[in-house]
C-alpha cells in the first residue's frame, strides 16, 4: 500500500492555537526506527491499554479491536491486553484510562471520545513516563508519540467527489443535496467535513442544510433526515453526504419512512456489512473502505515494540500531524471508494467480509445480479 501525499490540517482547540499550528508534513522522516527492544528490557509480557471510544460504529468492536488483540497475541503471547470501551463517555474514558495505568499499563493506545479533552489522558500518562499512540483519531493539544489513522481530509473528499460525480452523472449536478457530519468532538470528523466542503463548495451542488451528529448517533441522524426532509421537501433532496455508514442509515430509513422512491445517492464510510448489504440492494450509493485490519495490525506492532523500549519498525512512520502542541509522527494509510462494481475487488478481496457473510438472507438476490456467489 502506497502512502497518500496530499496535505492536511489538524485543528486545534484554542483559537491561539490555531494559529501557532503550521500545516502537517507528509515528508518521509529521517530517522527509521527499530523494532529491536531496548537493551535490559524483557522481550516478553507485558500490558497494552486498548482505550475505544464507542461501540454505536460497528467497526470497532467486529474489526478494530479483534485485528489488534490478535496481532498482540501473535508478537507477544504473554501479554495483556487492558481493554476499555467508552460507549461515547468522555469522562468515562479517562476514568478508564487512570484505571489502565493503576494496573500497570507500560503503552496506552487510545482513540479518543474527544479529541481535545482527551489531552489530559496524555498528559496523566506522560506523569507515568508510559507512551500513547494516538489510534485512529488525533488527540489534540498533547504530547501523543505517535499517531496511525488514514488521510482523513482525503476520506471527506473521496466522499464528496463520488456524490458529486455521480450526480452529474445523473445529470443532478445542481440539485439541493444534505449533509450529514460526525460527531463535533472527533477531531477526525471535522476533516471529513472539510474535505468534503472543499470539493462541493463550487461544484454547482447546493447545500440545502448540514448538521453535526453528535456521538455519530444513527438515531440522531435520522432524525436530523426528518428535519430536512420537512424543511427542504422530499422531492428537491438531490443526494445525501453522510459521513460513515452509521449516519448513513439513519438518513436511509428517515427518506424510506417519507416515501422516498428511487432513494438519491448517499455517501458513506467504514464499508460496514449493512452498508455493503445497502449498496447491494441499491440504498447507499458508496461507502469508503479503510484497512481497518492493517491499522489494527500495525497499532498492535507499534505497542508492542513501544512497550518493550523500542520504536515502530523502519519506514513504518511515513509522515507527520500537527497537534497544536507538536508534530506527532504519524502512520497514514491510504482509503478507496467502493460502489457496487467493485465490492469483489476491495471488501471481499481483502477478507474483509466473505461473499456468505453479504449475500446471505434477503440480500441473496442482489448478490447474484452482482455476481457475487458465496
Amino acid at each position: 500500500m502506497h502512502s497518500s501525499t496530499s496535505r492536511i490540517r489538524t485543528v486545534g482547540v484554542l483559537t491561539a492555537l490555531m494559529f501557532l499550528a503550521p500545516a502537517c508534513k507528509r515528508d518521509n522522516p529521517e530517522a527509521k526506527g527499530t523494532a529491536t527492544p531496548a537493551e535490559g528490557k524483557a522481550a516478553s509480557g507485558g500490558k497494552i491499554a486498548l482505550l475505544l471510544p464507542e461501540s454505536k460504529t460497528a467497526r470497532y468492536e467486529t474489526h478494530d479491536r479483534p485485528h489488534f488483540e490478535r496481532k498482540v497475541k501473535e508478537l507477544c503471547p504473554d501479554c495483556q491486553i487492558l481493554y476499555s470501551n467508552a460507549d461515547q463517555d468522555a469522562s468515562k474514558q479517562q476514568n478508564q484510562a487512570e484505571a489502565a495505568l493503576t494496573n500497570g499499563a507500560q503503552v496506552l493506545v487510545l482513540d479518543p471520545v474527544d479529541s481535545a479533552s482527551s489531552a489530559a489522558i496524555v498528559a496523566r500518562a506522560k506523569q507515568a513516563k508510559v507512551p500513547v499512540l494516538s489510534y485512529e483519531r488525533l488527540i489534540l493539544n498533547a504530547d501523543v508519540d505517535y499517531y496511525i489513522s488514514f488521510d482523513n481530509e482525503q476520506v471527506g473528499k473521496l466522499q464528496g467527489q463520488a456524490l458529486v460525480d455521480k450526480l452529474k452523472a445523473d445529470g443532478k449536478g445542481t440539485g439541493t443535496i444534505v449533509m450529514i457530519h460526525g460527531s463535533p468532538t472527533d477531531n477526525n470528523a471535522k476533516l471529513y467535513k472539510s474535505g468534503s466542503h472543499s470539493v462541493i463548495d463550487g461544484s454547482g451542488l447546493k447545500v440545502g442544510v448540514e448538521y453535526d451528529t453528535p456521538d455519530w448517533s444513527p438515531d440522531k441522524a435520522q432524525q436530523q433526515m426528518e428535519q430536512a426532509i420537512t424543511r427542504l421537501g422530499k422531492d428537491t433532496i438531490a443526494g445525501v453526504y453522510a459521513a460513515n455508514d452509521g449516519t448513513a442509515s439513519g438518513a436511509i430509513s428517515a427518506m424510506k419512512a417519507a416515501g422516498i422512491n428511487p432513494l438519491p445517492p448517499v455517501t458513506g464510510q467504514d464499508a460496514e456489512l449493512a452498508a455493503i448489504q445497502r449498496i447491494l440492494a441499491g440504498e447507499q450509493y458508496m461507502t469508503v473502505y479503510k484497512a481497518i485490519k492493517k491499522e489494527g495490525e500495525i497499532a498492535a506492532e507499534v505497542a508492542v515494540a513501544l512497550m518493550r523500549g523500542g520504536q515502530p519498525p523502519a519506514g513504518r512512520v511515513n509522515g507527520k500531524v500537527n497537534n497544536g502542541t507538536k508534530d506527532v509522527p504519524s502512520i497514514l494509510l491510504p482509503a478507496q471508494i467502493v460502489t457496487k462494481d467493485n465490492i469483489k475487488s476491495t471488501v471481499i478481496a481483502d477478507g474483509f467480509w466473505t461473499t456468505a457473510q453479504i449475500c446471505e438472507g434477503a440480500y441473496a438476490s442482489a448478490c447474484a445480479t452482482a455476481q457475487l456467489q458465496p
